[in-house]
């Protein structure tokens, strides 16, 4: 792919791991209207009740994560490596890796928390 024609390829293997706490990490690549990202999770990883104006896909690619959609105390939703869960815009969710996880994520639009570093419910 030639940067004439407005394309950029890019390894995983360039793109820095952010180390947001003991048991997750991300990755990832910000195109105009897209964002993709590599979520690394250990088991036991909790990522707190959170909602955003972006639709997400999370493809699975290794492991187990056990969302809550809606509430706190929904009916768990267990998906695992080869399964994608789509969670539509400002719908409130939560995820706990029931083992070690990595998750291929897609966000439209782009999430500028993690643009801007105003993802403090990651870092914790």
């Amino acid at each position: 792919m030639g940067e004439d024609k407005g394309a950029t390829v890019v390894r995983w293997d360039d793109v820095p791991r952010e180390q947001l706490n003991e048991l997750l990490a991300r990755q990832f690549i910000t195109g105009e209207r897209i964002m993709l990202a590599h979520i690394h999770l250990d088991k036991g990883c909790v990522v707190p009740m959170h909602q955003h104006e972006n639709e997400q896909l999370s493809y699975i690619l290794k492991g187990e994560l056990k969302f809550g959609i809606g509430s706190e105390d929904a009916e768990p939703v267990f998906v695992k490596a080869g399964e994608v869960l789509v969670t539509p815009p400002n719908i409130p969710h939560k995820a706990e890796a029931v083992e070690d996880t990595l998750s291929l994520d897609v966000f439209s639009p782009p999430r500028q928390d993690w643009l801007t570093g105003n993802d403090d419910y990651l870092r914790k």
